[in-house]
C-alpha cells in the first residue's frame, strides 16, 4: 500500500470517528476531515443539522466553515476533503465554490449523491472549477454505520 493510500485510510478513519459520535448523539452519521495539499489537517466536522436546527450543518460544509475561519479564506485550492458518504447537491456546490481539489467518499448516496452517484456536479464541465473524486474508500464501515443508525431510527 504507497504512502498517499495510507494517508487516505488515516484520514477516513478519522471521519468515520467523528461520524460515530454524531451518530451516537442522534444526529445521521456523516464525518468529513479536510486536510491541505500538504497533509496538515485543516478541520474535522460531523453532521450537526438536528442539534443546530440547521438543514445546512452537514459535515463537510462545517468542515469547510472551520478551515475557512481558520485560514481567512473561503477558497480553499489543493484540499483534499475525505467524507464517510458521498456529498449531496449543496455540499458539493459547497465543495465546488470552495475551490477543494480532492473528494474522497466512503458510501455512494443512491438518492442524492452529487459525485456521480445520482449527479456530478463537481466535474460538470459547465462549472468554473472540477474536483477529483475517489469513492469506496472504507465503504462497507461507513455503510454499515448509516444502515445501522436507520435501522435502530425505525
Amino acid at each position: 500500500m504507497s504512502g498517499s493510500a495510507t494517508f487516505d485510510l488515516d484520514c477516513m478513519r478519522r471521519a468515520l470517528a467523528r461520524a460515530q459520535a454524531a451518530g451516537r448523539d442522534g444526529e445521521v452519521p456523516v464525518g468529513a476531515v479536510l486536510v491541505a495539499a500538504d497533509g496538515t489537517l485543516l478541520a474535522e466536522a460531523a453532521n450537526a443539522s438536528i442539534s443546530r436546527h440547521d438543514p445546512t450543518a452537514h459535515a463537510e460544509v462545517l468542515a469547510l466553515r472551520h478551515a475557512g475561519a481558520a485560514l481567512g479564506n473561503y477558497r480553499l485550492p489543493g484540499t483534499t476533503l475525505y467524507v464517510t458518504l458521498e456529498p449531496c447537491p449543496m455540499c458539493a456546490s459547497a465543495l465546488v465554490h470552495a475551490r477543494v481539489a480532492r473528494i474522497v467518499f466512503a458510501a455512494a448516496d443512491p438518492r442524492t449523491g452529487a459525485c456521480g452517484s445520482v449527479f456530478d456536479l463537481v466535474r460538470d464541465e459547465r462549472l468554473n472549477h472540477s474536483i477529483e473524486v475517489e469513492g469506496g474508500v472504507l465503504e462497507d464501515e461507513a455503510a454499515k454505520l448509516l444502515r445501522d443508525f436507520f435501522i435502530a431510527r425505525r
